[in-house]
């Protein structure tokens, strides 16, 4: 790695393109750059040029036609920044009186400029908490995650019974409608009824019955329990 070019300081763009790249390739995959482009809506040939630059930081690897992985160091900044952002969010709502669709464009302007030693007040305050109020796990301040495996609720077989653990949508609107209808994380729910050619579904709550349609429920992230 060029020393000089890995001593530049961190911009916010830098910061959010690393944290792209661990949110679309899921911390360890490949992503291409038309993806990157379209998640931080910016254009092709901007997002190629940012891409250069931080692969001769060492913070990125790029092959042609393989796509774009982050390297070890790229890793470690993107997981800060996750985890400024999921401890935000979790203060906000804890102690601020934010609702859970309402901080993710908060915590996207707070994370950059947030100390370190504020947001580790932070979690203290929270109990260092695992998980953010969408139920996305929180990266330990040593940099560590646990990616758990869920099923999505779109794919749970009628007659399960799984409780929701993640909701994986920063649209206000969609946390709004699933707020309303009670399916939050730690809400055990029933399917009990699954249209054909990915129709609604029917789930039981506790507080009855609701139908939601495939495509949210794909963002619906559940952990299965038992039989009914």
């Amino acid at each position: 790695m060029n020393a000089q070019l890995a001593a530049e300081p961190l911009t916010r763009s830098v910061e959010d393109y690393l944290k792209a790249v661990y949110r679309l390739s899921r911390g360890t995959g490949t992503v291409s750059t038309s993806e990157i482009a379209e998640h931080l809506s910016l254009s092709a040939p901007s997002v190629s040029g940012m891409i250069r630059r931080l692969s001769e930081q060492g913070l990125l690897e790029h092959e042609p036609y393989r796509g774009v992985e982050l390297t070890g160091a790229g890793r470690r900044i993107a997981l800060r920044m996750v985890r400024r952002h999921r401890l935000i969010e979790a203060y906000l709502v804890e102690f601020l009186g934010y609702s859970w669709d309402t901080v993710h464009d908060e915590a996207e302007r707070l994370e950059h400029a947030v100390t370190d030693a504020l947001i580790e007040r932070m979690a203290a305050a929270l109990g260092n908490p695992r998980f953010d109020p969408h139920g996305d796990p929180i990266p330990t301040a040593e940099g560590s995650i646990d990616e758990l495996a869920y099923t999505p609720l779109s794919e749970v077989p009628i007659g399960a019974v799984a409780e929701i653990r993640r909701v994986d949508t920063s649209q206000p609107d969609r946390l709004r409608f699933l707020e309303q209808q009670g399916l939050k994380p730690g809400v055990r729910i029933t399917v009990i009824g699954r249209q054909p050619f990915q129709g609604p579904l029917t789930l039981e709550l506790g507080t009855g019955e609701q139908v939601l349609g495939h495509e949210l429920a794909q963002q619906v992230l559940c952990m299965r329990s038992e039989a009914r």
